[in-house]
């Protein structure tokens, strides 16, 4: 017999989330794109992933988020739907303050940042507290998600400083290559898990570390 206790408990019953995050493939020049490395990553990483029951694709509303997204779901045995997401998307999530910053580098940082369009900065922290309350956290009910979300290098370190519970401005000095593969557990009652970062054992030699930084390369 259920009780009006038990359905009381059901209702607030969580499962554990698996975020999968990957960085789109690498762009063209005018960003309109994939190259055709940035194709071949992509549907690596989906063969990769081939096997997870994912319940949904979300990525960002950019030409290289939403062809990614397509590539890895072509080579996905399952039926996720993919879904279309402003907070998905490219944007500064986090504009730090000065005394936030090393003393050193804080005005070189601050000066970068300025640079980007107003849309970027301006609407950027708000898309990412959306983001963290759409991507992140355990989900309702008993049975546990795959989701995986294809976006950008800024969400990524965003949602990764956030796991480890670091200070917002770090999320600055976090890169990821073009199709790597970053994955967070939420579970119920325990904090974030960062089981994989950055991860690029999918990819051949000459397909890794696009889109990162040349001198931090190894």
């Amino acid at each position: 017999m259920i009780t009006p206790t038990t359905r009381t408990a059901d209702a607030g019953a969580t499962s554990a989330r698996h975020l999968y995050i990957t960085r789109h493939g690498e762009a063209t020049a005018d960003e309109s794109g994939l190259t055709p490395g940035g194709r071949a990553q992509a549907a690596l990483l989906g063969e990769r992933l081939r096997g997870t029951p994912f319940a949904a694709i979300h990525h960002g509303p950019l030409p290289r988020a939403e062809q990614t997204a397509t590539l890895i779901s072509d080579a996905l045995d399952g039926n996720a739907p993919l879904i279309r997401s402003a907070p998905a998307g490219d944007y500064l999530p986090y504009i730090p303050r000065t005394e936030e910053l090393p003393p050193e580098t804080a005005d070189a940082t601050l000066e970068r940042l300025a640079r980007f369009p107003d849309a970027e900065r301006e609407e950027g922290p708000a898309l990412a507290a959306e983001a963290l309350s759409r991507f992140t956290g355990p989900v309702p009910g008993h049975t546990p998600r795959h989701e995986l979300l294809v976006t950008h290098n800024f969400l990524t370190a965003w949602l990764v400083r956030a796991a480890l519970d670091a200070p917002p401005a770090r999320w600055l000095g976090l890169n990821h290559g073009n199709a790597a593969l970053t994955v967070i557990r939420y579970t119920p009652g325990r904090p974030a898990a960062l089981v994989l970062y950055n991860d690029m054992g999918h990819l051949p030699e000459a397909l890794r570390w696009t889109g990162f930084p040349p001198g931090l390369r190894t």
